[in-house]
């Protein structure tokens, strides 16, 4: 393991994202129905929202939030017109884990093989780490297809296997590939820039530690190959990265910049 080096790397999550939940309305006389339906493999917390409302009514009141059991579908809320002219535009977002969790002060293995990686940024990173969902994240610079191993035993709840495209520029933040795995605290671990169909998991799975997850790459907001690792909470609508600790071949990494 060599020094801190500078590297440019974020992962963005989108607060709605098709691969974690489906929004569906569907028309019962002179109601509509809104569905929503959890589509990971842990539980997720969504809220609807309604950024067109006129001439509308609906029960319960929108916002509405719930969390969902992995594959559960509900009823949010049912709508109707009131007046002429009613129209209304439905927006669903969703944030994976039981929200406001408690993680535990765990110690996390190295998610690649001990010889070969370079660490690059730590916490509080100042090239990409300086939101709430990536403060505490760290960047294992390594090769590209380079193993990537579970840290800690979990359930996997979401993966994105098919973005191709990579490079340093923030427009590409919602372009990377990953997977994320729920521990039992409710704490979930993240592990992004995979290579494009570098996702050897499915949602669903039930993953060990030192178990392969799928090949390190350059997609999203990247400037080379490496692996973003971040512990991250549903910190109540909005991921939250939270400090953590990881072994290393000389130990602790020195995980702070």
């Amino acid at each position: 393991m060599k020094a801190l080096l500078p590297l440019l790397a974020l992962l963005a999550l989108p607060a709605f994202s098709a691969e974690l939940a489906q929004l569906s309305v569907h028309r019962q006389g002179q109601e509509q129905v809104a569905v929503a339906a959890n589509r990971s493999g842990g539980p997720l917390e969504v809220e609807l929202l309604a950024d067109h409302w006129q001439g509308m009514d609906s029960e319960p009141g929108l916002p509405q939030r719930r969390v969902l059991a992995p594959g559960e579908q509900a009823t949010l809320a049912r709508l109707w017109p009131v007046a002429d002219g009613a129209r209304h535009e439905l927006r669903l977002l969703a944030v994976p884990g039981p929200p406001h969790a408690t993680p535990r002060d765990v110690v996390y293995s190295l998610p690649v093989e001990e010889s070969g990686f370079e660490l690059g940024q730590g916490f509080h990173g100042g090239f990409s780490h300086g939101d709430e969902a990536n403060r505490y994240a760290v960047d294992l610079i390594v090769s590209e297809g380079t193993p990537v191993l579970t840290a800690r035993d979990g359930v996997v709840v979401a993966t994105m296997s098919g973005h191709a495209e990579g490079g340093a520029d923030r427009a590409l933040a919602d372009q990377a590939n990953y997977v994320r795995v729920l521990h039992e605290d409710g704490s979930m671990a993240l592990y992004a820039h995979l290579q494009e169909g570098g996702v050897t998991v499915r949602t669903g799975d039930r993953v060990h530690l030192g178990q392969v997850l799928g090949y390190a790459g350059s997609t999203g907001f990247s400037s080379g190959p490496h692996l973003h690792f971040a512990v991250q909470v549903n910190g109540g609508m909005r991921l939250v990265s939270v400090p953590f600790r990881m072994i290393g071949p000389d130990g602790y990494l020195p995980l702070k910049n």
